[in-house]
């Protein structure tokens, strides 16, 4: 059999079930973010604004940024379990985007965007090291 021939067979192992659930995680994460920025677009006085503000955006603009990137991330979630290779490198992209995004929201919700960091590293790991896998699983 020759080398192209195995690399077609490649069977995927138990590891398959993180890179699913990266991307029921970013499915999750995406629609929690797109709830978030509804709630800031529709009732602005849910969230509690410091004399700073919020970061640099007013809530309206908060809400939109994050309803956008909930819908993307969870695009890219449902994508991810045909393991295309663009649906990864996407996922990636938007769950350190989030990851980052959360970090700078550690002071006023810690145990929140603890929680988030931790789900959005294991979602980076999991498509990172096993996302080729879920190809693979696809193809059989």
């Amino acid at each position: 059999m020759s080398r192209a021939a195995r690399s077609n067979t490649t069977r995927s192992t138990a590891w398959v079930g993180w890179v699913w659930f990266a991307a029921a995680m970013m499915i999750i994460t995406g629609s929690f973010n797109a709830m978030f920025g509804l709630i800031a677009l529709f009732d602005d006085k849910y969230y509690t604004v410091g004399p700073q503000g919020l970061l640099v955006f007013d809530l309206t603009q908060w809400g939109w940024i994050l309803l956008i990137f909930g819908v993307l991330a969870a695009i890219a979630g449902m994508a991810l379990f045909s393991g295309a290779l663009w649906a990864r490198i996407v996922t990636v992209a938007l769950a350190s985007i989030n990851m980052l995004a959360h970090m700078a929201f550690t002071s006023a919700y810690p145990a929140w965007a603890l929680i988030t960091i931790v789900f959005d590293m294991l979602v980076i790991w999991a498509v990172i090291v096993h996302g080729d896998e879920l190809k693979n699983e696809s193809r059989a």
